[in-house]
């Protein structure tokens, strides 16, 4: 018997953001909980803060990987917090735990998931990037960012 198994999707970006993109990553947050989705993160702030709100506004569930050792870092919207003690090499456990990644803007660290992500063969879409990196996909709005990473994901899967 076949289990059916949430699809675990990555929200990246960076932990201090402005308003325009915390509302594409908000859109993005709600997108994945209506689709049914995990939305998984970095925990934090910014990007992270914005989507996670985003997927409980939808009845989603949110996961935080947190980059240090204490519970109460995560933000207010985060359902499970993990407590990785890792700084930023805790991007290594967001990419391989995600399907597929989305990455709203970002700065290095996001940078640095994106990479990850390809190396690891996920899915990685972009969402007002201001890098063009091969391998990821471009898409113009939050509701394209996350039907990509669904189709994507499912292509992978049938091979």
């Amino acid at each position: 018997m076949r289990v059916l198994v949430k699809k675990q999707i990555g929200v990246i970006g960076a932990g201090a953001c402005g308003s325009e993109i915390k509302a594409l990553a908000e859109m993005v947050g709600k997108e994945v909980a209506k689709r049914g989705g995990f939305l998984l993160c970095g925990g934090l702030g910014g990007v992270m803060e914005a989507a996670a709100y985003g997927a409980k506004q939808e009845g989603g569930t949110t996961l935080g990987i947190l980059p240090g050792a204490l519970r109460n870092e995560a933000n207010p919207w985060i359902d499970i917090a993990v407590l990785s003690g890792m700084g930023h090499a805790r991007n290594a456990l967001i990419a391989q735990s995600s399907d597929a990644l989305i990455a709203v803007n970002g700065e290095y660290g996001t940078l640095s998931e994106i990479a990850l992500g390809l190396k690891m063969g996920k899915p990685v879409i972009v969402l007002e990037s201001k890098w063009e990196i091969e391998g990821s996909h471009r898409a113009k709005s939050p509701e394209e960012a996350v039907e990509l990473a669904f189709r994507l994901i499912q292509e992978n899967e049938m091979g």
